[in-house]
């Protein structure tokens, strides 16, 4: 799987404001988000799950091969079963879910798991993130804009509430197509803004830049 945008994004933007001890990827793929996080934050633990053979396989090498090995573990487990079986609270959950849910299914069991959503139900992953997340923990995720509204009644219904939510669109002209979103246990007004990735094609913005810079070998 490649790196994607979206993963890019929720690792760059995700919120470390709780300085977070522990940190939880629901859904790692090849462990992109949860590298991003390593390299960001000063996280002692970053658990990582993920229920694909080839993905965990990769996440697992990337890990190992990282120069932070000794703080990323990936469980080859689905969502449930991690539930039952690990009793931990994290003080950032994170999640790039497979969300593609109105799109034809491609016939590719691989890739269908990955891209939708009956792979992950939104449901099942609030759930799990009102389970694991710690008193001051934050729970930051990316969606498609149109599924903002489900997510954060999804979340409300569990005493979790907007922090911080930026829409993403492809340029300044093309329409909102994702949603950046971090959740906590505060009711507060979030910070809402608006994030666009490039003017033209490979012309970044200098927000974008700003936001990644610190991830790609070239911008």
């Amino acid at each position: 799987m490649k790196v994607g945008t979206d993963g890019v994004l929720l690792g760059a933007w995700t919120p470390l404001i709780n300085n977070p001890f522990n940190i939880l990827d629901i859904g790692a793929g090849t462990g992109l988000v949860a590298l991003m996080l390593a390299q960001r934050s000063n996280a002692e633990q970053i658990d990582a799950i993920e229920i694909d053979d080839d993905a965990y396989e990769q996440a697992t090498e990337n890990f190992e091969n990282s120069p932070w090995n000794d703080r990323l573990y990936c469980y080859h487990a689905g969502l449930d079963e991690f539930v039952d079986e690990v009793d931990e609270e994290f003080d950032l959950i994170v999640s790039n879910p497979p969300f593609y849910t109105d799109e034809y299914k491609s016939g590719d069991n691989q890739r269908d798991n990955a891209r939708f959503e009956d792979s992950l139900p939104f449901e099942d992953l609030v759930e799990a993130a009102d389970f694991f997340l710690s008193e001051n923990g934050v729970f930051s995720l990316i969606i498609p804009f149109k599924e903002e509204e489900k997510l954060k009644t999804l979340c409300q219904e569990r005493g979790l509430f907007p922090l911080k939510i930026t829409r993403v669109k492809g340029t300044p002209t093309t329409e909102i197509k994702r949603s950046l979103m971090a959740f906590s246990r505060i009711n507060q007004a979030p910070l809402v803004d608006e994030l666009v990735i490039e003017t033209a094609r490979h012309q970044y913005t200098s927000e974008y830049i700003e936001l990644t810079k610190e991830f790609y070998l070239k911008l």
